[in-house]
């Protein structure tokens, strides 16, 4: 048997940076009117892997570093299932990184939701893969997941938010999941979601971020505008925020999904597996052995 379990309090500390996003996301959800049994959210590993647990809808919670395939394969099974996947910057970027880059290229219809607190928040405040140089004993660079998802030709809709800047992340999720749910690609929204029991950058992050949207040249249809945006705000010691890139209509790359599953309505999770319907092909079947 199967025990309805519902949705439960987060245990994450007082002031943690997820619970703006988790707010945003029931916002955005509630602003679509997508209902609950037609979403499905996926979870990772780490303290931004549990957002299923807080939310009325279908939740899976996958392995560490699976949570893109988790989602491609629930969106294959099921396309008419808005898939939304959240989970934090060290699951993603580190063990997952080879997924990250893959779900890029395949282009799946799915959000990917990555809270980016530059630390393993979880597990006592390991340098993670965005970690900065000098956090915890690090010495290597970190990792850009916006200007890596923009060097990807295939990626579609790209946008990067911060957790203490509530309103704009909403409308920044809203799209992502509107874009996803029209099944037109891969929607990836990088939050930045400060630790801070671990990595309390709040007023820094606060200071530096700057919405490309206001800048002079701002083209999110095109890539390599949009690149250069980025570095030239993070070459004055900003961060980029906000919708960073969205190919025009017409420049749109076919989604992994409406290629695979061209018809929602035939897809493997809705087709009928009884026996009654199925018996001439299994008598078939059995025959062709004989």
């Amino acid at each position: 048997m199967t025990e309805y379990v519902k949705p439960i309090t987060p245990s994450w500390c007082p002031g943690c940076g997820d619970f703006s996003v988790l707010a945003s996301l029931k916002k955005s959800l509630l602003e679509l009117k997508i209902p609950p049994e037609k979403t499905a959210l996926i979870g990772g590993i780490g303290c931004a892997g549990g957002y299923h647990n807080f939310t009325d809808a279908y939740g899976y919670h996958s392995m560490h570093g699976r949570l893109l395939p988790t989602a491609i394969g629930v969106k294959l099974a099921n396309p008419s299932l808005t898939v939304i996947a959240a989970g934090g910057d060290g699951d993603g970027f580190a063990i997952g990184m080879g997924h990250f880059v893959h779900t890029l290229k395949k282009n799946p219809s799915v959000v990917y939701v990555a809270m980016n607190n530059e630390t393993y928040g979880l597990t006592t405040g390991q340098a993670s893969p965005t970690s900065p140089v000098g956090f915890e004993g690090n010495i290597e660079m970190p990792f850009n997941a916006v200007l890596t998802a923009l060097s990807l030709p295939s990626a579609s809709f790209i946008a990067r938010g911060f957790s203490g800047l509530p309103k704009e992340l909403t409308a920044l999720m809203t799209e992502a999941i509107r874009f996803a749910q029209d099944r037109k690609g891969f929607a990836f929204l990088e939050v930045l979601t400060p630790c801070v029991t671990y990595n309390d950058n709040y007023d820094e992050w606060r200071k530096r971020v700057e919405d490309v949207t206001k800048l002079p040249g701002y083209d999110p249809t095109s890539r390599p505008k949009s690149f250069e945006l980025c570095l030239e705000v993070m070459e004055r010691g900003k961060i980029p925020i906000g919708k960073i890139f969205s190919p025009a209509p017409d420049k749109l790359p076919p989604s992994l999904d409406s290629q695979v599953v061209p018809d929602p309505l035939k897809a493997p999770a809705l087709l009928d597996i009884s026996v009654e319907h199925n018996m001439a092909k299994y008598q078939k079947l059995l025959a062709s052995l004989g």
